[in-house]
């Protein structure tokens, strides 16, 4: 092995890589990494969780805030959960905070479940008593972090392009690469099957937009449709937000904007307690649901 000046090995020549970490380096052996082993590690992995959630107790759409605490709560009771995100990144429009300062307001019954994630609050300057603020990449990455370690699964880059529908009820997902979405391709999907499943899609409320295309005007609403959201009227819409945070067609719920856009409720800009309140009153509506059927 060549070295550099001062006797520390340089990483090897000739197509070889050395870890300069580690027993094997201690001991002056080289480890070799191949590029083929790096590929089927990160195969035999991922195929694996995705094998092993094909049955799901609860199956959420959407990564967002109410996603990610609904799919936290859910896990930590014990219950199979996954998490389908179409984009990249996790976490919604929380990570941008309001117009990209990356700050988001809570409100006092929110703050409580951002402390049980370890995400740092303080007293918002200047407003009533009850208001908080927190970093909003700090929050948006404890939810994701909290969320698997309670025992989620979840899935980037997927697209949930239909729902699968037996009898009048949810029963599952149809899922395909992002990348095929994006690119326009002809290639047939596949099915994850779901016991329960949370809308979670957020102002575009696309699983219950899909019940409503294929089924009909049968969701639980005044009008049997997706009713869209109101205007922005955080207030109002905070409030409704853990209202409407329920069983809209069998089996199939809506948490977090999904659910004031279904049900019609206000819009509410960068305050974010109800959509974390949404996401564990939707939890704990899916349980009692899941309970109730054993």
């Amino acid at each position: 092995m060549q070295q550099e000046a001062g006797g520390q090995p340089r990483e090897a020549e000739c197509g070889s890589i050395y870890m300069k970490t580690g027993p094997a380096f201690a001991e002056g052996m080289p480890v070799r990494i191949e590029e083929a082993d790096i590929t089927k590690s990160i195969l035999n992995s991922y195929l694996r969780e995705l094998s092993s959630n094909l049955q799901l107790d609860v199956a959420i759409g959407g990564a967002g805030p109410s996603g990610l605490v609904a799919g936290y709560y859910l896990a930590r009771a014990g219950f199979r959960t996954a998490i389908f995100e179409r984009k990249l990144s996790v976490g919604g429009g929380m990570w941008g905070g309001g117009m990209m300062f990356n700050r988001i307001v809570i409100q006092e019954e929110g703050k409580a479940i951002l402390d049980e994630f370890g995400v740092r609050c303080e007293p918002a300057e200047e407003a009533p008593k009850g208001l908080h603020v927190a970093n909003s990449v700090e929050a948006t990455s404890a939810l994701c972090v909290g969320a698997l370690k309670a025992g989620a699964r979840i899935f980037n880059l997927i697209t949930i392009e239909d729902v699968a529908i037996r009898g009048g009820a949810m029963v599952g997902l149809v899922i395909n690469w992002s990348a095929v979405e994006m690119a326009k391709l002809h290639v047939d999907p596949m099915v994850v099957m779901a016991r329960k499943t949370i809308d979670a899609t957020g102002h575009d409320s696309e699983l219950c937009r899909m019940v409503e295309r294929k089924m009909g005007p049968k969701l639980r609403t005044p009008t049997g449709k997706v009713m869209g959201e109101g205007p922005m009227w955080a207030e109002k819409g905070e409030k409704a937000l853990v209202r409407n945070s329920k069983e809209v067609y069998p089996n199939l719920f809506v948490a977090g904007m999904a659910a004031n856009a279904v049900l019609g409720g206000p819009r509410m800009g960068p305050i974010f307690g109800g959509m974390l309140l949404s996401g564990k009153a939707c939890a704990e509506r899916v349980t009692a649901a899941l309970r109730q059927a054993r």
